[in-house]
């Protein structure tokens, strides 16, 4: 006697796993036991042809190389998320220069070139500033130069 493939083969196994996981997506695992269990339970008289079992395990390569992928993903994005508080951390002490503007003598604008060390840097709203001799706030595209004080 054939049995036919069907989804209540799995789905209180599923179920299971699901609930303790708390997720409502496909893993690796569940698509190789359902492609084991559809192997088990074909019909002998009329197997799978090569065609679909090689589509199935492509298809697993792929889904196996997509998590693989999305991990290197999370894990490139959380380096990259606490890099600015190592290398801008480094800051703090430094002697900076940047350009302000100032006023000539006949009251025209000009830019004046300044220098502090930084005592602090700030990280709010995905922005970073260093605060200079406690009062300058200042973005990193506007320092000049960076110097032992």
């Amino acid at each position: 006697m054939v049995t036919s493939v069907t989804d209540s083969l799995y789905l209180e196994d599923y179920k299971k796993q699901q609930s303790s996981r708390g997720t409502t997506d496909l893993d690796k695992d569940a698509f190789l036991k359902i492609l084991i269990t559809q192997l088990q339970n074909q019909d002998p008289m009329n197997p799978m042809e090569d065609k679909e079992f090689i589509a199935q395990m492509a298809q697993f390569s792929s889904l196996e190389q997509m998590t693989n992928i999305h991990s290197t993903l999370e894990k490139i994005a959380n380096t990259s998320q606490s890099q600015p508080f190592a290398s801008y951390g480094d800051m703090i002490g430094k002697k900076i220069e940047w350009e302000k503007e100032g006023k000539n003598e006949d009251g025209t604008t000009k830019l004046e070139r300044t220098s502090g060390l930084v005592t602090t840097v700030s990280f709010k709203d995905g922005n970073t500033s260093f605060i200079v001799d406690g009062e300058h706030h200042l973005s990193p595209k506007d320092v000049l130069s960076i110097s032992l004080p």
